[in-house]
């Protein structure tokens, strides 16, 4: 197998023999640059970095160049009030918006429902015709969002599942893996699939092998992607890594993308969002830039 890069990359594999297909990823200084554009307290940053890395392995299902995955997770009455991370080609962007106050009334290490509260996780695939925009939109139940997750595919697409997800931060370096597996009852990708079968013995065998994962291994920047596939399957079954993708943070914000935006509406919207100089301030999540669109600009 050809070795991955230890950090910010995504490989891709298939366990032909058991019809199986996964991704294995890790991230370190990805993660640590979106972090760095918000001061997140400790919990948030854990649950951003999780959501960061699953939205990594999500993405990387999807073949299609200007393809785009998108995870959100919206709430009521809960710490988190939204949670939106996406990813395109490689570039991985996420946020979250939450409740300090509430924060502070939890435990140490409040539980996915004391953060969320009565939540929802859309998983949104947007892809180019003819396939187009395809959305889920699941409970959020689990332990943590990796479970949801995984019900979002028992659920929502019925295709057996397995997820981990593991976070390490030493040393104030933050370095997250994680491992999919999912078993596609009628044959190799691209396939038709005619119906599911969630106890398949085929699938039942890699999901022990694969849920023998230690977090340590998944975080563990000195071992390679592939030597784990490797240590997971390679005694009973034969692992091909079909391909690897490099990841970076990518946020797509800049001035000509807003003003191209801001175009499209209508005069008079244009009209309300100015302010008393004429121009129009904007302000991105994601990587907490600010931009001022002037006056000249309004009138394009």
């Amino acid at each position: 197998m050809a070795e991955a890069k230890p950090t910010d990359n995504i490989l891709s594999f298939a366990i032909p023999a058991k019809n199986c297909r996964g991704r294995v990823v890790r991230l370190g200084s990805v993660i640590d640059d979106i972090l760095a554009a918000h001061d997140y307290p400790l919990v948030i940053r854990n649950v951003l970095t999780e959501a960061v890395c699953l939205t990594a392995m999500l993405g990387a299902l999807l073949k299609d160049e200007d393809s785009q995955l998108t995870l959100q997770a919206q709430t009521e009455v809960g710490v988190i009030n939204l949670l939106a991370c996406d990813y395109k080609d490689g570039a991985l962007r996420g946020y979250v918006d939450f409740d300090r106050e509430r924060l502070a009334a939890q435990p140490v290490e409040p539980g996915l429902m004391a953060l969320f509260g009565k939540g929802y996780l859309a998983i949104t695939f947007d892809q180019p015709a003819p396939r187009g925009r395809n959305q889920g939109i699941v409970p959020l139940e689990g332990a943590c969002l990796a479970e949801a997750v995984q019900n979002y595919f028992f659920q929502s697409e019925q295709i057996p599942t397995l997820i981990r997800v593991a976070i390490d931060e030493t040393g104030g370096k933050v370095v997250a893996g994680g491992l999919l597996v999912q078993h596609l009852p009628d044959g190799e990708e691209g396939r038709d699939r005619i119906h599911v079968r969630l106890d398949h013995p085929e699938w039942e065998h890699v999901e022990i092998m694969s849920g023998s994962i230690q977090p340590a291994e998944l975080t563990a920047s000195t071992l390679p992607l592939d030597e784990i596939l490797w240590r997971l399957f390679s005694e009973s079954d034969e692992v091909r890594v079909l391909s690897g993708k490099p990841c970076v943070k990518g946020c797509r914000c800049n001035e000509d993308h807003i003003r191209d935006v801001i175009a499209r509406f209508p005069k008079a919207d244009k009209k309300d969002m100015v302010d008393e100089d004429g121009n129009i301030g904007i302000d991105c999540a994601f990587c907490s830039k600010k931009f001022l669109i002037t006056g000249a600009s309004l009138n394009n």
